[in-house]
């Protein structure tokens, strides 16, 4: 399945938002990358937080959302090329910008279930 990146015109700016976030984990790993990037093992452990009832992550959910993320230019994979692998993912100017509406929602949010 081929994703269309995130930043290619389309006449509803809503519809390009929701590919955005068409998947249970993308607005969360952008989130929590905000701070600077980390490696696959960190954002696991990061999406496990706060998450009521859930003990695993499928890696295949996991490494399909990084790659969707990053193939519509919202994440950067950075590839050390040693062994053991090391592998880090940041966020770029694009995914960059998308963190003033998630703050939005993490307020509204914040409001509606723990006020």
């Amino acid at each position: 399945m081929m994703t269309e990146p995130a930043n290619k015109p389309t006449s509803c700016p809503v519809h390009g938002f929701q590919r955005l976030i068409n998947g249970k984990y993308k607005l969360r790993i952008i989130w929590d990358l905000q701070k600077g990037s980390k490696r696959y093992s960190e954002i696991k452990r990061g999406l496990l937080t706060g998450m009521p009832g859930t003990d695993e992550i499928a890696a295949r959910v996991l490494s399909r959302e990084l790659k969707a993320l990053t193939e519509m230019g919202i994440l950067q994979r950075m590839d050390y090329g040693v062994v053991p692998p090391k592998v880090e993912y940041s966020l770029t100017t694009l995914g960059k910008s998308v963190i003033p509406v998630i703050r939005v929602i993490h307020r509204w949010g914040t409001q509606k279930f723990n006020g």
